[in-house]
């Protein structure tokens, strides 16, 4: 048996598939591990307000990693434990960057703001996102003027989507040759999806901090599961990093163990695997 205190679950792709629910034989396996004296959170690139059911599904007791961990609250007491925001000035940066793409209609640009996601005007992708995600967009118009309007605010995330993913893959070669990593955290959460944040939050830094500052464990205490680029980090710093059969080579290649997908319940057998078997 192995002596890992700490299992971190992503959602899209590890947790939920297409059906966008965890499902029975998953809950089973997450609560026998729970009964060990084992806890779960969950670390999600997914808005907070997104993510909170499947928080509620796996019924973890520990605060909720969103937006890639730019911010970890506590649902039930609504702690805000950390908040890490993109400055104004790169976030500005990133939208002058991505106008002209925008403009041709090849992207559908989010700003999340408050836990409220903002956008120039609702395309069908954004309609279908919204959809799954369960959250109603709000229409702001040009969101670079919007931001300077509202001196106040900050940008938890910006997420940039096109039904091409080779337009997403070239956006995100072109700007981490411009970003080094200390300024930007770039990444696709799946091949459709570029996602920028704060450089400090990725999964693998919000599950350090949930691991050794919340709860004075260390990294071989800690197993993860995820399936996209977004959960490289957290599968890399985990003592058990598991990647799901879905997620691309370069995340398999990093991974302890390489589980079944999503839809063949992936999660229950690396958790067969690693933390119930005799």
């Amino acid at each position: 048996m192995t002596d890992i205190r700490l299992l971190v679950l992503d959602i899209d792709g590890t947790i939920a598939g297409h059906a966008n629910e965890v499902t029975e034989g998953v809950k089973a396996a997450i609560a026998e591990v729970q009964a060990q004296g084992i806890q779960v959170a969950i670390a999600t690139g997914r808005m907070y307000r997104s993510a909170v059911r499947f928080h509620q599904a796996v019924q973890s007791q520990l605060p909720l990693l969103s937006y890639q961990g730019a911010l970890i609250k506590d649902p039930v007491s609504g702690q805000v434990y950390r908040h890490t925001p993109l400055t104004r000035d790169y976030t500005l940066a990133l939208l002058a960057e991505l106008a002209t793409l925008e403009a041709a209609e090849q992207l559908s640009i989010h700003l999340y703001i408050d836990d409220q996601l903002h956008v120039r005007q609702i395309l069908p992708d954004t309609r279908e996102y919204a959809e799954r995600s369960g959250v109603d967009p709000i229409a702001v118009g040009d969101l670079a003027t919007y931001l300077q309007q509202q001196a106040a605010i900050e940008t938890t995330k910006l997420l940039a989507l096109s039904p091409d993913p080779t337009v997403v893959t070239d956006l995100l070669t072109r700007l981490k040759q411009l970003y080094a990593p200390e300024d930007l955290y770039l990444t696709q959460s799946v091949a459709t999806f570029f996602e920028a944040t704060h450089p400090l939050s990725n999964k693998g830094a919000g599950v350090q901090y949930l691991a050794e500052e919340l709860l004075d464990l260390k990294p071989d205490q800690v197993m993860t599961v995820g399936d996209n680029f977004n959960d490289y980090e957290m599968i890399r710093y985990a003592g058990i990093g598991v990647a799901m059969g879905d997620a691309p080579a370069g995340v398999k290649a990093i991974a302890d163990w390489v589980a079944p997908s999503v839809e063949s319940d992936g999660v229950a057998a690396a958790i067969e695997q690693f933390l119930l078997s005799a």
